[in-house]
C-alpha cells in the first residue's frame, strides 16, 4: 500500500537574570552514553540506562512523500555570517565575517513526526534516545505521576528533567504520544538520528553558514528571519516563551509547546520557522573561534566534541535563552536529545 501522511493538516522560582542561558547547551550525553547535567567537563547528575525499544523494520520506501518534504532552492550569494553586536558573546556569535555559499536545497520546514515515522518504518531506525533509555523534557510539559518518577535533575538548569522512555514517539515520557503532533516537529533526536535520516532522504545536514545565509532569508545584518522587529505590527512570526520563564507561558503566540511545522510566516526564502519552535541540528563542529577571513563554503572545524544547533525553540525567553536569532547558536553532544531539539535538511540537488 501506499504509505500517506496521516495527522497532518492537522512568582518564579527561578531568578532571571538577562543573557543568562536555558540550559539547552547543558544537556548532554558523556562518551559512554551518561547525561551529563551541567556542561561536558563536569560530573554527570545521573544516569540511567536502558535497552532500545523493539521497532519494525518493516516497510518500505513510500510512494508519496509527506507534503512538507517541499524543499527550496536557496541562492547562491554572499553575507556577513555572525554579528559585531553578540547577545551572547560566549557562544561565538562574533566576528562578523564575509561568507560566500554556491546554491543549494534547504527543506521549507523542519522534519516532521510523519516523516520520520516514514523514515523508521522503511529502515528499522532506532534512535539514540531509545537505545539510552532516556531523554531530557522540559519539566513543564510532564505529568505528575512522570515528575514523581524523578529523583535528578540538571543543576544548572532545573526545568530539564531526564526522562525514562521519552523519545521521538513519546515526548513526555511513556504516557504521552504523538498522535495529534504528526505535523509537528520531531524531537528527541541526535545529531547521529538527523543524519542518519537525512542520508536515507538523499540529503544532508546544513553547515552552519548554509543554515544562518537561509535563516536571514536575503536581509543582512538583522536579528531575525524577517527583520529587527520581534512582533512587526503586533504579528507573531515565531513560537517562543511568552511570559516568564520558566514557570508561565501565556502562549500569546498560540503555542506552549511545539507548533505544526507548517505553522507561523515564512522568511523571504519561503522557509518556516527558522527561529523558536525546535532548534535545529547544522553538520558543523562547534567553535567560539572563527576567522575574520573571507571564506568559500566554510564547513566548520575538522574535530571536536559538540556540533552545533541553531534557531532556538519554544523554550527561548529574552531573560533566559536570547537565541532566537539567526547569528544565535548552541551546541550539544552529537548524541544528544531533548524534547525542544529537531532538525531540517538540505541538499545540493533536489533528492530523486
Amino acid at each position: 500500500g501506499e504509505e500517506t501522511c496521516a495527522g497532518f493538516g492537522g512568582g518564579s522560582l527561578y531568578p532571571q537574570r538577562e543573557g543568562a542561558s536555558c540550559g539547552c547547551g547543558s544537556i548532554s550525553r558523556l562518551k559512554d552514553g551518561e547525561i551529563d547535567s551541567i556542561a561536558a567537563l563536569q560530573q554527570a547528575a545521573a544516569k540511567y540506562t536502558g535497552e532500545a525499544n523493539d521497532l519494525p523494520g518493516q516497510g518500505t520506501t513510500p510512494d508519496r512523500v509527506c507534503p512538507t518534504t517541499q524543499m527550496v532552492l536557496i541562492p547562491a550569494g554572499v553575507f556577513t555570517m555572525g554579528t559585531a553586536d553578540p547577545g551572547i558573546p560566549q557562544d561565538g556569535e562574533g566576528p562578523p565575517r564575509r561568507v560566500h555559499l554556491n546554491e543549494f536545497y534547504m527543506d521549507a520546514y523542519e522534519v516532521s513526526n510523519a516523516e520520520f515515522e516514514i523514515f523508521v518504518k522503511a529502515t528499522g531506525h532506532v534512535t539514540e534516545a531509545e537505545k539510552f533509555g532516556d531523554s531530557f523534557v522540559f519539566e513543564g510539559l510532564l505529568s505528575e505521576k512522570v515528575k514523581n518518577d524523578i529523583t535528578q535533575a540538571v543543576a544548572a538548569a532545573p526545568w530539564w528533567l531526564p526522562v525514562k522512555g521519552a523519545n521521538w514517539k513519546y515526548p513526555e515520557g511513556p504516557d504521552s504520544n504523538i498522535s495529534n503532533r504528526m505535523d509537528h516537529p520531531v524531537l528527541h533526536v541526535s545529531w547521529n538520528d538527523a543524519v542518519a535520516y537525512c542520508t536515507w532522504a538523499e540529503k544532508r545536514l546544513p553547515t552552519e553558514a548554509e543554515w544562518e545565509y537561509a535563516c536571514r532569508g536575503g536581509l543582512e545584518n538583522r536579528f531575525f528571519p524577517w527583520g529587527n522587529k520581534l512582533q512587526p505590527k503586533g504579528q507573531h512570526y515565531t513560537n517562543i516563551w511568552q511570559g516568564e520563564f520558566p514557570t508561565q507561558n501565556t502562549g500569546e503566540d498560540g503555542y506552549t509547546g511545539t507548533a505544526p511545522v507548517t505553522a507561523l510566516p515564512p522568511n523571504g526564502y519561503g522557509l518556516h520557522n527558522m527561529v523558536g519552535n525546535a532548534w535545529e541540528w547544522t553538520a558543523d563542529w562547534w567553535t567560539v573561534r572563527h576567522t575574520t577571513d573571507e571564506t568559500y563554503s566554510p564547513k566548520g572545524p575538522t574535530s571536536g566534541t559538540d556540533r552545533v544547533k541553531k534557531g532556538g525553540s519554544y523554550m527561548c525567553h529574552k531573560s533566559y535563552c536570547y537565541r532566537y536569532r539567526c547569528a544565535a547558536r548552541s551546541q550539544n553532544t552529537p548524541d544528544s536529545s531533548a524534547s525542544n531539539l529537531g532538525f531540517r535538511c538540505v541538499a545540493d540537488n533536489l533528492p530523486g
